[in-house]
């Protein structure tokens, strides 16, 4: 696939990115090398190989979770310039 400058400059507009037409004539060349590294990678074939999460193949230690720092409210909720019931009071934002 190849870039050309209308694709650029048509891709920062649904971007609303300001680029000026010597911006989009650079960004042609280097846009061009991305997307011909990405049709390299599409060449590997991946047919037998399984997706994973991780190159190394290890169970991650769990720990319990436990609360340690916590039933703290009347603290936290001390330099809160207005509160109702345990929780904090913020102006309305949304109509």
């Amino acid at each position: 696939m190849s870039i050309d400058k209308q694709t650029v400059l048509k891709v920062a507009n649904l971007s609303r990115i300001e680029v000026t037409d010597k911006e989009a004539e650079d960004m042609v060349g280097k846009l061009d090398k991305i997307i011909g590294f990405v049709e390299q990678l599409s060449e590997v074939d991946t047919d037998d190989i399984e997706p994973l999460a991780n190159v190394v193949d290890i169970d991650l230690r769990l720990r319990d979770d436990v609360v340690n720092d916590g039933n703290c409210q009347d603290k936290v909720l001390a330099n809160a310039p207005d509160s109702i019931e345990g929780f904090y009071v913020v102006p309305k934002v949304v109509e």
